[in-house]
């Protein structure tokens, strides 16, 4: 009897999903736990695979198309792929593909964040070799194909003159004025329902909120001195978790949550919600789009705690291992531009939160210390909010106790 294969029970936040990829066709064989398709939904992508080992005998909703909660995908035969005559020679076939290098993109096996690439750069999917589960091409591969991808050799030509072909080629051709000859290309495609989703947050924070941004500056001199000294022991001691300036914000925030609690709310229609617990987003950047995995009681997590967690977070965000409790809640949200070398910028809420820390480059800088020009690394830093629940003067007094506990990281430790 053919087994069922369902799209998973989506939460309530989530209204419906698309079938973002098939890595196994009808009459493929599957073993049990395989990856069958991928779902993606306006927050994370979701992955379904084979419950038990058989053949798939029917695919009952194709790529693109949009699917509800519990929806049926798929029907899998249960039992050994040679029970299935028609499942022979298209399993065969793919078993011997699968020994050469294209095998993955020939036969479609290829992550969301690999298909943005190789469609950005415009590269052959046949030429790039597979390394993933059954062939499956990842961004590692595609990444790895473009470094070895040889540059074009030059024709070589002797000083003054042209090759025989190129020189009857010319005089056949009619002579074009100066100027620009290349093809004006332009690609049409669909916005993913990730990428509308977080257009449409963009909107909605821009349009519900009173947003408003104050900046200060940070002396990172204290906090690069104390990584530096300890950087390799704090290794060593927590199996390898590396000492970064996430953790260090993560902290200070959270402290300067408990004192400001107003900015630890959120308004739920005519009320304010005020959370008494501290569940911090940290803004990821994926091939997909931004995405904010929280950390749960970061109050209660040391340092290492939120550094191993951040990486965490981090490693599955870029493997599309995301869940959707990794991406609910949150009561205050971090985003770090610095990492791609931003100077200064004015975060936007992540509704239904009303505040937001935004770190950006650490930049040295001539500063005036007790009447000399010092030079020190700083860092501009951005605090934006909703004004219809936060007034200047605890936005900036936020601001400035997160500053103070970054400049004196003793005060982190002892919660002064």
């Amino acid at each position: 009897m053919a087994i069922e294969i369902k799209a998973p029970t989506f939460p309530e936040s989530v209204a419906d999903g698309e079938i973002a990829a098939w890595h196994k066709q009808e009459g493929e064989a599957v073993a049990r736990d395989e990856l069958i398709v991928e779902i993606e939904t306006d927050k994370v992508v979701m992955e379904v695979v084979a419950p038990e080992d058989g053949v798939i005998s029917k695919i009952h909703a194709a790529v693109g198309e949009t699917i509800q909660s519990e929806q049926l995908l798929a029907s899998l035969e249960p039992g050994a792929a040679a029970a299935s005559p028609a499942a022979e020679a298209p399993a065969a076939a793919a078993a011997a593909e699968q020994d050469s290098p294209a095998a993955g993109a020939a036969q479609g096996l290829m992550g969301p964040a690999a298909r943005q690439l190789v469609e950005e750069h415009k590269l052959d999917p046949a030429a790039i070799a597979g390394t993933g589960k059954g062939g499956r091409v990842t961004k590692e591969d595609v990444l790895a194909h473009m470094q070895k991808a040889p540059a074009k050799a030059p024709v070589e030509k002797a000083p003054g003159a042209a090759p025989a072909a190129s020189q009857a080629t010319a005089q056949a051709m009619p002579q074009v004025p100066a100027g620009p000859t290349a093809e004006r290309v332009e690609k049409r495609v669909p916005m993913t329902r990730m990428r509308a989703r977080i257009a449409e947050r963009l909107l909605e924070a821009t349009r519900g909120t009173a947003m408003l941004t104050t900046f200060n500056e940070v002396n990172m001199a204290p906090v690069m001195a104390l990584r530096e000294k300890y950087k390799d022991q704090f290794e060593k001691t927590h199996n390898g978790t590396r000492l970064g300036f996430m953790g260090f914000f993560v902290k200070a925030c959270c402290e300067a949550l408990k004192r400001f609690p107003e900015v630890n709310a959120s308004i739920d229609g005519n009320d304010v919600v005020y959370h008494g617990y501290q569940d911090i987003g940290v803004a990821v950047s994926t091939p997909g789009g931004l995405v904010v995995p929280v950390l749960r009681d970061a109050d209660f997590m040391s340092l290492a705690d939120v550094e191993a967690a951040i990486r965490d977070l981090g490693l599955r965000a870029r493997d599309n291992k995301l869940t959707i409790d990794d991406m609910t809640g949150g009561t205050f949200t971090v985003t770090n531009g610095g990492v791609f070398g931003s100077l200064l910028s004015t975060p936007i809420l992540n509704p239904p939160q009303t505040g937001i820390l935004g770190m950006h480059k650490i930049q040295e800088r001539p500063m005036a210390v007790n009447g000399q020009v010092v030079v020190l690394p700083m860092m501009y830093l951005a605090r934006s909010y909703d004004h219809r629940l936060i007034d200047g003067k605890t936005a900036v007094q936020f601001l400035v106790a997160v500053k103070d506990l970054i400049e004196d990281p003793a005060r982190i430790l002892l919660q002064l």
